[in-house]
Order: C-alpha cells, then sequence, then structure tokens
C-alpha cells in the first residue's frame, strides 16, 4: 500500500518570546562524560559491534556537528488556515470529552461498533461527524481500511476558525477551570494538554502533568513547601559538603559540561543560573547511581528552567535581558528546586536511556530502523546506500529528546504533548522522531553522498519553527503511531515490496 503523508495540525499557542533568547544553538554536543578513544573513519565502522567500546564509537559521529550552518532555512509553506482549523478540532475533541464519549456510546449501540475515544488508545484525537463515524465502523478490523479513515477523517477536519485571541482567552479559561477544581481530573488535564498549553497556566501544569504536585488543591501548597525543602536539605547533605572521590569525578564533568550547554542563548551563560544547573544535575546523578551523569541530560533541564522562570518574570521584563540573581533568593529557590524534582520525575519513564551502554536508545535506534523501513522504503534504502547508520544521527535525537534539533521554544511546546502522554511519552518520542525524520524525506533524497546527508541530518534547519510546526510534527507522529503500533508486517509501503 502506498502510504500519503498527512499533516493535521496544532493550535498556534506561540508567544512571541525574542528572537535573541530562542536563537537555536549550533555549538558541538559530546557524547558520553567517559572518555573516548580515537574516533574511527566512517568506513571502518562496524554497524554490527555488539560491544560498548564499539558503541561509544559508533555514536561519537552523532555529537560531531561543527560550528557552521549547512543548510539554509526552509521556506515554510504550511496553510496556516489548515494548522489551526485542525488544531481546532483536536481542541474541541479533548474538551468534549464527556459529551464526546456519551455520543459515541450511543452510535456505537445503534451501528454495533466500537468508536476512537481517546489518545491513550492509540487513536487520534478528532471530532468526527455521524457519517465518518459509520464510515470508519464499517471495516475496521482492516489494517488498510483503518489507514485510510483515518487519512479521509484528517482531510475533513478544514473547519471555519474564530479568532485567534477569542481561542486563546476559552483555552486558559478551559485550564483555569480544571486547575481550580477540588479535585483535578488529571486525564482531562492531559487532553486538553496535548494540544499545547498556554503560557499563563503551563507552569502550574507541568508540574501537575510531571507527577510533582497531587491531583488535590488543598494539598498542593502543602506539598510544595514540603518538595522544595527536601531538595535544599539534599544539597546541604550532598553538594555543600566534602565530595568522596566519585561524587567528585561526577562535579567536575558537570562543571566542565554546563558553560557549553546553550552557548547562543545569554542566559545560560549566567554565573548564577550555571551554579542552578550543577546543583540540579549533581544531586539527580547522586539520587540515580544506576546511570549517573550522562551528557545530554543537562539539555534536558533547560525546558523546564525557562517555564518556571518566566512564572517570576518581572512585568514588561523578557528573558532576553534578566539577570537571574536580580530575582528574589526565595524565587530562585522555587525554579531551582521545582525543575529538579519535575526533571526528576520525567526521566523515570526513561532511566534505561541512560544507564551503562545506553541500551534503552540502542533499543529506539532500532525500532526507528526498522519503522522507516516500513514506512518508506524508498527513503531507508537511499541512507543505506550511502552508508549512513541511524545511529549516528537518531542517537542525539533520543538521547537529548531533540532539543538539539529544534528551538527551545519548540522544546517547551513538544513537552506539553510528551508530558500530557504521561508514561507512554517514552514510545511516543519514537513516532516523533520517524515524523521529525519524514518531514525532510524530499531534502534528503536530494543529496547524494554520505558526507552531504550527514551534515545535513545534524543541522536541520529548524531555526524559524514556532509553535505550529510542532503541532504538525505531533499529529503526523499521532497517525503514524496510529498506523503502525501493533500493526501487522504487510501494512508498509509499497516500496518495501
Amino acid at each position: 500500500m502506498s502510504i500519503v503523508r498527512t499533516k493535521a495540525m496544532e493550535n498556534h499557542d506561540g508567544e512571541d518570546q525574542g528572537s535573541t533568547f530562542w536563537k537555536k544553538s549550533t555549538k558541538p554536543v559530546p557524547g558520553r562524560p567517559s572518555p573516548r578513544k580515537e574516533v574511527r573513519s566512517n568506513s571502518q565502522q562496524n554497524s554490527s559491534s555488539t560491544s560498548f567500546q564499539d558503541f561509544q564509537e559508533s555514536v561519537s559521529d552523532a555529537w560531531e556537528i561543527g560550528d557552521d550552518e549547512f543548510c539554509n532555512i526552509l521556506d515554510m509553506k504550511i496553510s496556516k488556515q489548515v494548522v489551526h482549523s485542525t488544531a481546532l478540532s483536536v481542541i474541541n475533541s479533548h474538551r468534549s470529552k464527556t459529551s464526546s464519549s456519551q455520543q459515541s456510546s450511543t452510535e456505537c449501540n445503534s451501528s454495533g461498533q466500537p468508536q476512537p475515544q481517546n489518545a491513550k488508545n492509540g487513536e487520534i484525537p478528532e471530532t468526527t461527524t455521524s457519517e465518518e463515524r459509520k464510515d470508519s465502523g464499517t471495516a475496521h478490523n482492516s489494517p488498510t481500511s483503518r489507514f485510510n479513515n483515518t487519512h479521509r477523517q484528517h482531510t475533513k477536519l478544514k473547519v471555519a476558525v474564530g479568532a485567534d485571541s477569542e481561542t486563546m482567552v476559552g483555552k486558559v479559561a478551559k485550564f483555569r477551570l480544571l486547575l481550580e477544581s477540588n479535585l483535578l481530573n488529571l486525564e482531562d488535564l492531559r487532553h486538553l494538554s496535548w494540544s499545547g498549553i498556554p503560557v499563563e497556566v503551563r507552569p502550574i501544569a507541568w508540574r501537575l502533568l510531571a507527577g510533582y504536585l497531587p491531583a488535590s488543591l488543598e494539598r498542593r501548597q502543602a506539598v510544595m513547601e514540603r518538595k522544595r525543602l527536601d531538595y535544599w536539605n539534599l544539597v546541604k547533605q550532598y553538594f555543600d559538603t566534602e565530595r568522596d572521590e566519585t561524587y567528585q569525578d561526577t562535579y567536575r564533568q558537570i562543571h566542565i559540561d554546563i558553560p557549553r550547554m546553550s552557548p547562543l542563548i545569554a542566559l545560560f551563560q549566567q554565573k548564577t543560573v550555571q551554579e542552578m544547573f550543577e546543583r540540579i544535575l549533581f544531586i539527580w546523578a547522586i539520587r540515580h547511581p544506576a546511570s549517573g551523569y550522562v551528557q545530554g541530560i543537562n539539555d534536558l533541564v533547560t525546558p523546564f528552567y525557562v517555564v518556571f522562570l518566566q512564572e517570576f518574570l518581572p512585568e514588561g521584563g523578557d528573558l532576553d535581558t534578566l539577570e537571574v540573581n536580580t530575582l528574589p533568593k526565595e524565587h530562585q529557590d522555587i525554579i531551582e528546586a521545582d525543575s529538579f524534582w519535575c526533571l526528576s520525575k520525567f526521566l523515570d519513564g526513561i532511566q534505561d536511556n541512560y544507564i551503562f551502554a545506553q541500551l534503552g536508545i540502542q533499543h529506539k535506534v532500532k525500532q526507528l530502523k526498522e519503522l522507516i523501513q516500513r514506512i518508506d522504503g524508498t527513503l531507508h534504502k537511499h541512507l543505506q546506500r550511502h552508508g549512513i547508520d541511524y545511529l549516528q544521527f537518531s542517537f542525539r535525537w533520543m538521547n537529548n529528546l531533540l532539543t538539539r534539533e529544534i528551538p527551545l521554544r519548540c522544546s517547551i511546546r513538544l513537552w506539553d504533548t510528551y508530558l500530557a502522554e504521561s508514561d507512554s511519552f517514552a514510545s511516543f518520542q519514537l513516532y516523533v522522531c520517524a515524523a521529525f525524520l519524514l518531514h525532510w524525506r524530499q531534502e534528503l533524497l536530494l543529496e547524494r553522498d554520505f558526507q552531504g546527508l550527514m551534515l545535513m541530518l545534524q543541522n536541520l534547519p529548524t531555526h524559524n519553527w514556532t509553535d505550529a510546526d510542532i503541532g504538525v510534527l505531533v499529529a503526523e507522529a499521532y497517525r503514524l503511531k496510529f498506523t503502525f503500533a501493533d500493526a501487522p508486517n504487510h501494512l508498509q509501503s509499497s516500496d518495501n515490496r
């Protein structure tokens, strides 16, 4: 079956955070803290190596980026009307979850066929008419029909859109209604957050989605105060004391890495901020001895840190010029402690990505290769023909959750969806990476040698991406997951046959 790519989209919550602060870093990022031997040439690399030494050498290319820009920024040609229309349909579906469930239940009884309800079961969250439900209900056991019905439903999601400001006000109101309820319905919050969270409510929503705060409104303040106190007790116990040799090695590696993090973003070059990151990463590392500190984890602190920093941004201030040491010490302590706890909760589901040999990432890279082979045989064969090993480019995608591939503002939007996915975001990220690779399909097929392909894959032109582009990415990832997760092996591109 020939696969046709569908671009559904997302509501553009996009707040303008300032072009300078959000500028994408292109500096090299090292792979792991352990010393590396001299990297072999590409022709000498053995993709079938099983030893950890060979694995470390094979992923070294994933970190050799260089400082120059090799690709021009692409002219984004996505229709805003389609993007906003489809996003609105997704949002409306989440907002009317209860009523949709009742209507679907009634139609299920009359037609005898179950209907898609939510994201957790692998179905695409969208609003459909009764006629579309009837169509999708027939022959739903056929994988081919399942894919075609999904594609047809996406195509029909072009509806009239009201003013963006009105949509945003309504969305903020929905969030506030949920967040201020005495007992939060976390599932409703996930449904509403999946399509993006307004900046006004993002800090509290992230704390709840990460599992840092309880659903009970009455208990939240007490829990926050206790957890923040716990963090600073850990700092006093382990960071502000004499360290043994094992901890000293960990601190030394963190101390080396932090100044190299996001070098084009002035905020992260401030001494106060770097000291905060050192404490966060050091305490996380000693609390997770199975993995310890691994280079790349430092990038995963930045979305949390920026979101919680924005909560205390002075009126009229912006992140480009903010000096964090001018904030009240109480606010600085809150930002640091909350960033630590949310990072810890967030990484709990993917800790096998960072244990010895990073087996979780190796497994995900293998899954990505198999998935692309099924979806797009032409692209897969093109990469294989020119000696491209998926590990060489997608290792960093998996290790850093794409934070090095897209602007920070886009990472924050992407993490709205990741956090809304809860424990399943680790598997969903596989499809995000697949959608990300397929997004550049035409440009990659034009490259005719190993060097050209690697330069592009390690320097993808995402500098001008916005929330709308991330909306397209996660919607496409959702479609891929809906179509190919647990699907029969024959459901693949006709290029593979």
